[in-house]
C-alpha cells in the first residue's frame, strides 16, 4: 500500500458557512438543517440540527447546502470538533466543513484522522478576540493519504468498526 501527499483542498471543497437575520421570523424554523459549533460534540455522525431554517433564509444567507458525508469541522471556538453529515444540512459560519470529491477521498477515512485536522487547525488558525482557521488554510494542509481510493475505504472501515465497537460498549457495562 502506497500513499502520497495532497493538499486538502485537492480532495475535498472547504466549504464555509452562514446564518440568515436572526430578526426575521420567516427565515426560521424551517426544514433544512443548520448546524452550529455547539451541536458538534463525541456523536459520529449528524442527522439533525437543533434549529432549521426556512428555504428563503438559506437564500438569504451566505450558507451552502451541504451533501450528506460532509465531514462537518469547526472553524473557531473549538477548532477541530468533527461529524459526518447523514442528512443534507448547512452551518453557520463556525465552520470550514469538508465536502470530500467521492473519487479522491473517503470520508470515514478523513473523519478518523480528525485528532490531525486539529491540530493543524490550531496550529495555523489566527484571530484577534479568538483563534479560527480558514477554509483557505484548510484546503492548504498536506495529508499523507493512500493513492488509490479503495485503500481508503477499506481503512475507513476499520477505524468505523473499531469505533461502533467503543460506542457498544460505552452503552452497555461489561461484566
Amino acid at each position: 500500500m502506497s500513499w502520497e501527499q495532497h493538499k486538502l483542498g485537492d480532495l475535498a471543497n472547504i466549504v464555509g458557512g452562514g446564518t440568515p437575520s436572526t430578526n426575521m421570523d420567516k427565515y426560521w424554523d424551517g426544514n433544512i438543517n443548520w448546524f452550529s459549533p455547539i451541536e458538534v460534540g463525541n456523536q459520529i455522525y449528524k442527522i439533525s440540527s437543533q434549529r432549521k431554517i426556512t428555504e428563503e433564509g438559506y437564500n438569504h444567507s451566505s450558507a451552502k447546502m451541504l451533501p450528506i458525508g460532509t465531514i462537518l469541522f469547526t472553524s473557531r471556538a473549538g477548532i477541530g470538533k468533527t461529524a459526518i453529515l447523514e442528512e443534507e444540512g448547512c452551518t453557520n459560519q463556525g465552520f470550514q466543513s469538508i465536502v470530500p470529491n467521492k473519487d479522491k477521498l473517503d470520508s470515514y477515512f478523513i473523519f478518523s484522522r480528525t485528532n490531525e485536522l486539529k491540530e493543524y487547525g490550531e496550529k495555523v488558525g489566527a484571530g484577534s478576540t479568538f483563534v479560527e482557521v480558514s477554509g483557505k488554510q484548510m484546503a492548504d494542509m498536506n495529508l499523507m493519504i493512500p493513492k488509490r481510493i479503495e485503500e481508503q475505504i477499506i481503512i475507513g472501515k476499520y477505524f468505523s468498526n473499531i469505533d461502533n465497537l467503543i460506542s457498544l460498549h460505552q452503552r452497555k457495562p461489561i461484566f
